[in-house]
């Protein structure tokens, strides 16, 4: 790799500067006070001159919004005072420091505490060979780094060396396990002194994130970013406290979709059911099996079975052997109060009824050399991926969803397998008639797919609120849809270590999550895990028992008999606090604030807070401590330094803040505790099938007594 020459400073205005290099232009804009983008275009364009990420005020178009498009940002006039070659930029959040020679800048905040500083001794290089360019910073022992998406292991990424790449990562570890399922190239950086910074690289090209692993005698502490084959374009975002840290990178990158009322209630899933030979049979029984264990249940997500023949898959088709009659079937499903959401995935096998068409139309991603389909391993088989950059990949996906899926009473696409795990690099897309290579566009492709879903139900349907689901992704998904940590593996270290990756994707700015409660594969979970993981996720923003058990056997509330009350406990806990979780939804669509918070994220303050830990928050008022061992009855949980103390959940006890203490967790029991003093909206008592809109009560916890509002509706 070669360092950026030296640069020379070609602009100054009211709102940045522009500085020549060898090849191309360096630009500092200033988009709002808290807001700065540092863009390299090099002398022949940019190699992704489009985004799909930044949307500040609107949805940006299908084809993409132009790289340098400031639309949406107020770009307001602040103090810019040249000096030689260097610059120093002052807005009413940041103070910039940009040097020409060598090309470096410093951030400190308005007060002038450092925030973030390049490596002085060469900060950007760029590969001629692999088209690869490197950011290197500066780095303290103090700091703290957290985001980059669903990633694994404490939520403190000092340390360690990390990819931004989408796979399929069925049975990742969940510790150490890396990449997963998104392309989130977002990085939220609390300093050595308590300041707090966001770092987002625009960019559709796999990323390695490293974060000290590395290091080099000749330049002291510091951290990089190598963007294979993609631009140099990133934003730093200040922020008095992460979650204004993270409001702003979330209004950057379009805001967060509200959902509808129902996708909050518990939902049920399982590839053994729709994978079965009678599986019309054994779905009716299930909805019979829920009535009669009166579970409190909201939806049903299809497994891919009901397009299955043997192991093979073939999307918007059913398997009337299988399926003799589907809408007696989802009839039946509504009757019972279920909402209904299929899975449905992007990759036609190449005996696929409809692939011929589509391979005429141009529907797929195709080869550069020869046009014809990239084809690729999936589900037992090879065949295309749908292009949806290409109007006609486009097309025929949405008229497939409506007919297949939705007029056969489906509410919602469940959008899974959508990685793009295509490794050919002459694979590329048709980008709305500006050809992209594949390496550069594969979570684009996820990311509009997830769109087309969720548009073609808003049409569908203009009088409901649209839901849909993604796997895989990046900044964008946020805007229609709910998404989960993937294909996890049944273990006690599971259940511990997702608890930290649906904390991290939240601090990334993807507030609607959660996991396969009970784990997806690997063994049958026991009495005792299985009871801990349904409580451990029963607040979680999304709540889906999913699983595939090589011997048939599925995740569901009575899977284990003896333990079904506790089950069914968990499941009542949390339609009693779904009008708080309906509280919190709408804060994230409004305010951009996570429903999820590590503990750290209500009090930066508190050292204390930033240990590794398996509590989070729900809002900034009720503290979750699940167990996660074995064999544990006794929990230790550290009570954050909330000036009114805390108040448990079920017995009232009082708690004063800044201290550990110990409480009972018999396996019957969830620690959970309110901060003293707040008011929170519950429901009455669920009944066996959920309506949503039960009416609400407003409760205070604290004092001698809990007291009541008059009863309201939502």
């Amino acid at each position: 790799m070669r360092e950026f020459d030296p640069a020379t400073l070609r602009h100054v205005d009211a709102h940045g500067a522009r500085y020549a290099l060898t090849d191309g232009e360096l630009a500092v804009r200033v988009l709002e006070h808290a807001i700065v983008r540092i863009a390299w275009r090099p002398a022949s364009g940019y190699r992704e001159p489009r985004t799909w990420a930044i949307a500040p005020a609107a949805d940006v178009p299908w084809s993409g919004r132009e790289r340098d498009d400031a639309a949406g940002f107020a770009c307001p006039p602040v103090a810019v005072r040249r000096q030689g070659e260097d610059v120093a930029i002052a807005t009413d959040a940041l103070r910039i420091a940009v040097r020409g020679a060598p090309l470096t800048l410093q951030w400190s905040d308005a007060a002038g505490r450092p925030l973030a500083a390049d490596r002085g001794t060469s900060a950007y290089f760029r590969s001629a060979r692999t088209g690869a360019v490197r950011h290197y910073l500066a780095r303290e022992r103090g700091e703290r780094y957290y985001g980059l998406g669903d990633k694994t292991g404490p939520l403190d990424l000092h340390g360690r060396r990390l990819r931004t790449l989408a796979l399929d990562s069925l049975g990742y570890d969940p510790e150490r396990g890396d990449p997963l399922y998104k392309h989130w190239p977002f990085v939220l950086c609390r300093t050595a002194h308590g300041g707090w910074y966001g770092h987002y690289y625009d960019t559709l090209a796999a990323c390695t994130f490293d974060f000290g692993c590395e290091h080099d005698n000749y330049h002291g502490l510091y951290r990089y970013v190598e963007i294979d084959d993609g631009d140099l374009d990133y934003y730093l975002i200040a922020g008095a406290t992460p979650g204004e840290v993270i409001a702003r990178f979330v209004r950057l990158i379009g805001g967060t979709h509200l959902p509808p009322r129902w996708s909050l209630g518990y939902a049920q899933t399982a590839m053994g059911l729709t994978d079965a030979p009678d599986a019309q049979a054994q779905l009716s029984a299930f909805v019979e099996r829920c009535r009669d264990e009166r579970v409190p249940i909201s939806a049903f997500h299809f497994g891919s079975g009901y397009s299955s023949r043997g192991a093979r898959r073939y999307v918007f088709t059913w398997n009337r052997d299988k399926f003799p009659d589907p809408r007696a079937l989802t009839a039946k499903f509504r009757d019972h109060g279920m909402r209904l959401v299929a899975n449905v995935k992007p990759c036609l096998l190449d005996d696929h009824p409809e692939y011929a068409a589509v391979r005429a139309a141009r529907g797929f991603v195709h080869l550069a050399a020869t046009g014809d389909v990239a084809i690729d391993q999936f589900w037992d088989g090879v065949g295309g991926h749908i292009d949806f950059t290409s109007p006609a990949g486009i097309a025929w996906w949405q008229r497939g969803l409506v007919e297949q899926v939705l007029d056969f009473g489906f509410d919602a696409g469940w959008n899974d397998n959508n990685e793009y795990g295509v490794m050919d690099d002459d694979a590329r897309c048709a980008g709305f008639g500006t050809p992209l290579p594949l390496h550069r566009s594969r979570p684009l492709q996820s990311l509009l797919m997830t769109r087309a879903s969720f548009e073609a139900q808003a049409a569908h349907r203009p009088t409901e609120t649209p839901f849909t689901v993604t796997r895989a992704g990046c900044p964008g998904i946020q805007r229609y849809a709910q998404t989960w940590s993937g294909d996890n593996t049944t273990s006690w270290a599971t259940l511990r270590w997702n608890i930290r990756t649906g904390l991290q994707m939240s601090l990334s700015g993807m507030f609607n999550v959660g996991h396969d409660v009970g784990g997806f594969a690997g063994p049958v979970p026991d009495a005792e895990l299985f009871v801990r993981w349904v409580q451990a996720c029963c607040l979680n923003p999304r709540m889906v028992m999913n699983s595939w058990k090589e011997d048939g056997t599925v995740n569901v509330p009575w899977l284990h008999p003896q333990v079904t009350p506790l089950v069914n406990a968990a499941l009542a806990l949390r339609y009693r606090l779904l009008p708080y979780l309906w509280r919190l939804f709408e804060r994230a669509c409004a305010h951009g604030e996570p429903i999820l918070r590590p503990t750290f994220y209500v009090w930066p303050d508190d050292d204390a807070c930033y240990a590794d830990s398996d509590d989070f928050m729900v809002g900034d008022d009720l503290l979750v401590a699940p167990v996660v061992t074995p064999g544990a009855n006794v929990r230790r949980v550290y009570m954050p330094p909330a000036a009114s103390g805390w108040v448990e959940y079920d017995t009232g006890a009082q708690h004063r803040g800044g201290q550990v203490i110990e409480v009972a967790s018999p396996l019957a029991r969830l620690p959970l505790f309110v901060r003293a003093g707040a008011r929170l909206p519950l429901a009455e008592p669920i009944r066996a099938v959920p309506t949503h809109d039960d009416p609400v009560r407003e409760v205070a916890f604290g004092g001698a007594e809990a007291s009541t509002t008059a009863t309201t509706r939502r």
